[in-house]
């Protein structure tokens, strides 16, 4: 009985936070989903350690594990949008490259900036010592 008293303690945790954030979109008028937000203040919340990971999981790892159950009735519609898909679909292909591409591109961009290894002034080989001490654990 404890152990349900304290998922659905939980549980309700999340759904204010989720209700917060779509309270602030309201107000401030965002343009961005209540659920987005909510994310957002459910991240810097667990971030800056106001709330610990551990005062949660007893209700995030059952929904965690069954994530995949919640895109099915997003596949669904998607079934029955086949005709569309067939007849404009061209339409969606270059945006959806030209996202991939460039999410790529810039998630590469941003790991190459923050893994750069600063050289020291003597040169090159103080970047090759460091390289060479990764690769041995």
């Amino acid at each position: 009985m404890k152990n349900i008293l304290k998922i659905l303690l939980q549980i309700f945790f999340l759904w204010v936070i989720f209700y917060l954030g779509s309270w602030v979109v309201k107000l401030l008028l965002l343009p961005i989903p209540g659920s987005v937000l909510g994310l957002i203040i459910l991240f810097i919340l667990l971030s800056t350690g106001v709330i610990k990971e551990q005062w949660l999981s007893k209700a995030t790892n059952p929904l965690l594990k069954h994530l995949s159950f919640f895109f099915i009735p997003i596949a669904v519609q998607l079934m029955e949008w086949s005709d569309l898909f067939m007849q404009k679909g061209y339409l969606l292909f270059l945006p959806l490259v030209v996202s991939a591409l460039v999410a790529l591109l810039t998630t590469g961009g941003i790991v190459q900036i923050l893994t750069k290894v600063p050289q020291e002034k003597k040169g090159v080989i103080s970047l090759v010592k460091h390289r060479n001490d990764c690769l041995h654990y």
